[in-house]
């Protein structure tokens, strides 16, 4: 799917146990309506898809990754996930410069 995406992907990887993920999830809801058709918003289990976090190194809770051209463009984790979360600007804001700047990281 992100490989062949001609859309960003951006990937959370989350557990129904993680209380920062359930906050996440509203952010991801509200950014969904926001940036409607630019970008596919997909969520990842990592108790249901073990393989999958392991493949992607997910050593915190939540994990955002946004894939562009099928290569990794960001990586949101741990504290700065937890940024993230207290002002759901910031990512709308980060996401728009991958969008269209140009340069991933």
């Amino acid at each position: 799917m992100v490989q062949n995406s001609e859309l960003p992907v951006l990937v959370d990887f989350y557990a129904t146990w993680c209380g920062p993920c359930q906050i996440m999830s509203q952010v991801l809801s509200k950014l969904s309506a926001q940036m409607g058709d630019k970008i596919k918003i997909v969520k990842i289990d990592t108790d249901k898809y073990p393989k999958i976090a392991s493949r992607y190194a997910i050593q915190a809770l939540p994990t955002l990754l946004v894939f562009r051209d099928g290569k990794q463009a960001d990586r949101i984790e741990g504290n700065e996930a937890g940024r993230v979360l207290m002002n759901g600007q910031l990512l709308a804001d980060r996401l728009q410069y991958l969008l269209f700047s140009g340069s991933s990281t």
